[in-house]
């Protein structure tokens, strides 16, 4: 960078009071000439500080300029490295407003097809409750027609009970007659042993008290046993006529004859620790017939 060049002032003319007239001396000469050196020097002087002047300035102009070159070559490296961050922001921003907007748009779908899911399952719900209110309409109204029914059956039954009732005293009346006919009898062991049934209606109230099992028998006149139950009969003699009969009984390995003996007697025996009786009912030419009325619930 060039320094600017500054022009030499332009020498004043010497003052009129210095011109020494020709009449002066020349002293005055001389002082006037030591004036004028004294002047040019001081001039020089005065070029000298201005021409450092000049280079102090033209310095400091190269340093201001360095500087702001510098401050140039900052700034266009800072504005450089500014731009390329504002891109990079706005390349981010661009990214992250591509993301958030399929980010919405595919929670825009979700939430539709959500919607639309909810509505039907809500439509499907709404459709079954109208059939459960249906459904339960019709029910409430057959429980009615029901209980209508039901009612009028309910007067009808009053009137059944009454006749049940009547029916009942009458039954109690038929039982308390059976229980009449029904007898205590002492066996041929001298044991009373319950009720001793006399006839078939008299066997089946002995079965209906469920007290004792009854196994009913027919015996015929022969040379082998008969098996009755869990033990075996044989009849070895009858007398229609006097109602008296011969049998001998096999129980529990056991073999006893029983010997004239007439009808409706019980005839007893043990079966281990249980007893046993054989009643008699009818006596026929060669041939008896009666049951066997063993515990309910044997002693072993």
């Amino acid at each position: 960078m060039s320094s600017p060049q500054y022009p030499y002032p332009p020498q004043a003319p010497p003052p009129a009071y210095l011109v020494p007239p020709p009449q002066e001396s020349n002293l005055k000469t001389a002082l006037g000439a030591g004036a004028i050196v004294a002047s040019l020097v001081a001039n020089c002087f005065l070029l000298y500080q201005v021409h450092e002047l000049q280079g102090v300035t033209a310095h400091n102009q190269e340093v201001v300029q360095n500087q702001i070159d510098t401050i140039k070559e900052n700034s266009t490296v800072m504005t450089a490295a500014q731009k390329k961050h504002l891109e990079e922001l706005k390349d981010d921003l661009d990214a992250k407003t591509r993301q958030a907007n399929l980010a919405a748009s595919q929670a825009k779908r979700e939430a539709v097809s959500y919607t639309d899911e909810q509505a039907k399952k809500l439509e499907q719900q709404n459709q079954q409750t109208s059939q459960a209110v249906l459904q339960t309409n019709t029910a409430l109204s057959d429980v009615r027609t029901r209980t209508d029914s039901a009612t009028a059956k309910l007067a009808d039954v009053g009137t059944d009970v009454a006749g049940v009732k009547t029916d009942l005293t009458s039954t109690k009346a038929d039982l308390d007659k059976t229980k009449s006919d029904l007898k205590k009898v002492s066996g041929d062991l001298g044991i009373t042993n319950g009720y001793v049934a006399t006839s078939a209606k008299d066997i089946e109230e002995l079965r209906r008290r469920g007290e004792v099992s009854i196994v009913e028998f027919s015996l015929k006149k022969q040379k082998t046993m008969q098996k009755v139950g869990d033990i075996s009969l044989q009849l070895e003699k009858s007398d229609p006529k006097k109602n008296r009969f011969n049998v001998i009984v096999l129980a529990d390995d056991k073999r006893v004859e029983k010997k004239d003996r007439t009808v409706n007697e019980p005839l007893q025996f043990y079966v281990a620790k249980s007893l046993y009786q054989v009643v008699v009912l009818s006596v026929g030419k060669d041939q008896i017939s009666g049951y066997l009325q063993t515990p309910k619930y044997q002693n072993r």
